[in-house]
């Protein structure tokens, strides 16, 4: 799951995103209304979820929740607002936001709402994910092959995931870097590849059966 968060406190913002991507998000943030904007405008397909700061600078929370509300943009968008801030949290629901947050709040508070948030999806998408011989259960974040349990970190996880919910499309590092890692992560680098590399050899996938290698584009999972 992608999150960004529109918030103007940078350090907040920082905090913010190193917790959530400790969960297993990829979490991009911007410091300012109008850039916030620009993104929901131009990357809303690439977002599970927008974090949304109701006082922010150049435009603000509420503007953008219009904005995306008129244009159809269906995003959820968690509002986060100063505790005194109850007409502005009142004029956002109305506006289309899915949920409010008071700030100041507690991370696992946080991380709750943007679970139940996500627990709302636009279409029902399975907790478990079954291709060839794979099982993977995306509550309990195990991986099953052949019934027997194979140890992944959260990173080979959300990679394996991503190819599973996309079974016999083709995906290039590029599409791969976006939806598991962020937004400003280095095109050039190989981390797409040596990932790939390490859950083959986890899932005693040495000749590429079940991740097959399509070159010059990327990656794609048979189902």
């Amino acid at each position: 799951m992608r999150i960004l968060m529109i918030e103007d406190e940078e350090n907040l913002a920082k905090l913010v995103k190193e917790g959530l991507e400790a969960e297993g998000f990829a979490v991009d943030y911007v410091l300012d209304g109008q850039a916030g904007m620009t993104r929901v405008e131009l990357c809303h397909d690439d977002y599970d979820l927008i974090l949304l700061d109701l006082n922010l600078p150049k435009k603000s929370g509420i503007e953008i929740c219009q904005f995306a509300r008129e244009h159809k943009i269906s995003t959820p968008i968690l509002m986060l607002t100063a505790r005194d801030g109850v007409e502005d949290m009142i004029s956002g629901l109305n506006m289309g936001a899915d949920d409010y947050l008071a700030k100041p709040f507690t991370f696992q508070v946080l991380l709750a709402r943007i679970r139940a948030i996500l627990r709302r999806p636009k279409a029902t998408l399975p907790v478990k994910l079954q291709l060839q011989n794979l099982t993977l259960d995306t509550t309990a974040k195990k991986l099953f092959k052949s019934d027997k349990e194979v140890n992944l970190t959260l990173k080979e996880f959300n990679l394996l995931e991503y190819l599973m919910r996309n079974p016999d499309r083709v995906l290039n590092r590029e599409q791969i870097l976006s939806n598991i890692w962020d937004f400003s992560f280095d095109s050039f680098s190989n981390v797409v590849d040596v990932h790939i590399t390490n859950l083959r050899k986890k899932l005693g996938d040495k000749n590429g059966k079940i991740i097959k290698t399509v070159h010059g584009v990327g990656y794609q999972i048979n189902s």
